[in-house]
């Protein structure tokens, strides 16, 4: 399998530095230079290499442009910085649209991949107007540019894929994401079971952790795959005191013994997951080890060695209770100040810098992400808020979404079913795709609930389920036991049929057979729910 780039040389180099905007000039042999700056774009392999260096300038932008005429009228999709937050489409060229990471053109023949090698040292976006294509690298250490000094900084490795005819748009997103990541890392079985939040939201005990890891262990009889029940947000000392939700990552007063939690939810049979926010914590911490201190604590900076000798640190503690998942969470929001949905072209939302400029927003997030995994040993990890393409080949389970929910069917609609459908191409190519939970609740009209449970249980993603066992009916006891039996297992992933003129696809091929969901009937639930917002 190979990709070219086959854009040539680009017409136009820029720079941004600290102190302004600067044209390089030059692209003889892929060199364009500047006072004090020089960015080449060479062959490396099948990807193209885009490297800088500037030893007297802290860099924050670079720019490439080419002049390519749009022929005919494409339709393109981009992907999302981290999660998806329900906006993910197929359209047409939009010039002021933001495309992190990758973006794919159909010409209603052939599906031409345009994107960037995972791991990046760097933030990457493309932009396509009727007149060319832009690249944009994003160099910069927090609120300012990054202090190379003598070093050279591969900032990306440009990929383009031409497509082939043969190819649907589906699977041409799934060749280009096997191109874009080389070394996915993966779950080691099928991953199911139940996460505690859309039901609890944060509140919840020991007993009652007990109790739902009893019940999701009935729901399965699987011999060898045993189905997760997650912890999530609500047990460590802080929660629920003042606005902070970080460390310290010890348990409050109603989980008095998290490693002995671990081993009677083992005994019961389930595989046990924990929720941690590794960058906020109100412990005391030296002064230099905090990067900003916000309402909810203090904001720990991952550039200083000793700060990722911490996490390592409470991340060992929390994997040698025995835990079989760890789902960390808002790094993304704690680094840059800003969801996913309003970075566009400008991720870093903060006026802070790291302590240590010479490496950039990029390098210092992949090292964070690379100790968390380290320091977990065998457990799974789930990256909740992380940019999707550093996560890649680090974390095996990337939440690709915003929050589905417990209460107002219309957010899991609008969430889920977009992330499930848009971000399937990079299921089994990056990671294990998980599009967020089915929240069973009272709230949620089990009718649309049902269906939401069933393409989960049918996509070969992750599947889990957020109950609480006293109102659970036997028809939904039996509905998500023979959802576990299907998750349980390996099974093809999931197509969307209609995804290039349907944002929430109603048509899907699943393992083998076209189904057909309905997930926007009108009900008075349904309605009081718009009227209420379903978006909080």
């Amino acid at each position: 399998m190979e990709a070219r780039f086959e854009l040539g040389a680009p017409d136009a180099v820029v720079v941004r530095t600290d102190e302004g905007w600067k044209s390089l000039s030059g692209g003889g042999s892929g060199s364009w230079s500047s006072a004090g700056i020089a960015v080449t774009l060479t062959a490396n392999g099948s990807a193209y290499a885009l490297e800088v260096e500037a030893p007297s300038e802290a860099i924050r932008l670079i720019k490439l442009r080419w002049k390519v005429r749009q022929q005919g009228s494409p339709l393109i999709l981009g992907d999302h910085w981290e999660r998806g937050y329900g906006d993910l489409e197929w359209r047409g060229i939009a010039p002021e649209r933001v495309m992190p990471w990758y973006f794919l053109r159909y010409d209603g023949t052939r599906t031409a991949g345009y994107g960037v090698k995972t791991g990046p040292s760097s933030l990457c976006f493309w932009q396509m107007d009727a007149d060319g294509i832009t690249f944009t690298a994003d160099v910069a250490s927090g609120s300012a540019g990054v202090r190379l000094g003598a070093r050279k900084l591969l900032a990306a490795e440009l990929l383009y894929d031409e497509g082939r005819e043969s190819d649907t748009p589906f699977a041409a997103a799934q060749r280009f994401c096997r191109l874009m990541c080389e070394n996915p890392v993966m779950p080691k079985q099928p991953v199911y079971g139940g996460n505690n939040w859309y039901y609890a939201y944060g509140n919840s005990s020991h007993a009652e952790i007990l109790a739902d890891s009893r019940f999701m262990s009935s729901l399965s009889s699987h011999k060898t795959n045993r189905p997760f029940m997650v912890i999530d947000d609500g047990w460590q000392l802080r929660s629920g005191v003042g606005a902070c939700n970080g460390g310290p990552w010890v348990g409050n007063d109603k989980f008095p013994d998290m490693e002995r939690l671990i081993g009677e939810m083992k005994e019961i049979g389930v595989k046990p997951g924990i929720w941690c926010r590794p960058l906020l914590t109100e412990e005391q911490v030296p002064a230099e080890w905090v990067r900003y201190a916000g309402s909810g604590g203090q904001v720990l900076d991952p550039s200083l060695p000793d700060v990722l000798e911490h996490i390592r640190a409470s991340v060992e503690t929390m994997a040698g209770w025995g835990i079989d998942l760890l789902k960390h969470d808002f790094t993304t929001y704690d680094l840059l100040g800003q969801w996913g949905m309003t970075m566009k072209s400008h991720p870093h939302g903060l006026q802070h810098t790291f302590s240590d400029r010479s490496r950039t927003t990029a390098e210092i997030t992949l090292a964070l992400y690379r100790t968390i995994a380290e320091a977990s040993g065998q457990a799974d990890i789930i990256g909740c808020n992380t940019f999707s393409h550093l996560s890649a080949g680090v974390f095996s389970i990337q939440r690709t979404g915003d929050d589905t929910s417990g209460r107002w069917w219309e957010r899991t609609r609008y969430m889920g079913v977009n992330t499930l459908a848009f971000r399937m191409p990079q299921h089994g190519t990056f990671y294990s795709h998980d599009a967020d939970c089915l929240g069973l609740t009272k709230d949620v009209p089990w009718a649309h609930n049902e269906q939401w449970l069933r393409i989960l249980a049918g996509s070969g993603t992750p599947l889990f389920v957020s109950a609480d066992p006293s109102i659970v009916t036997k028809e939904q006891e039996l509905a998500i036991s023979r959802a576990f039996e299907l998750a349980a297992e390996p099974m093809p992933v999931a197509e969307p049929l209609d995804w290039l003129h349907n944002t929430c696809p109603s048509r899907w091929r699943m393992n083998g057979e076209e189904v057909v969901f309905e997930w926007n009937g009108v009900t008075a639930e349904l309605l009081e729910e718009k009227e209420e917002g379903w978006w909080l």
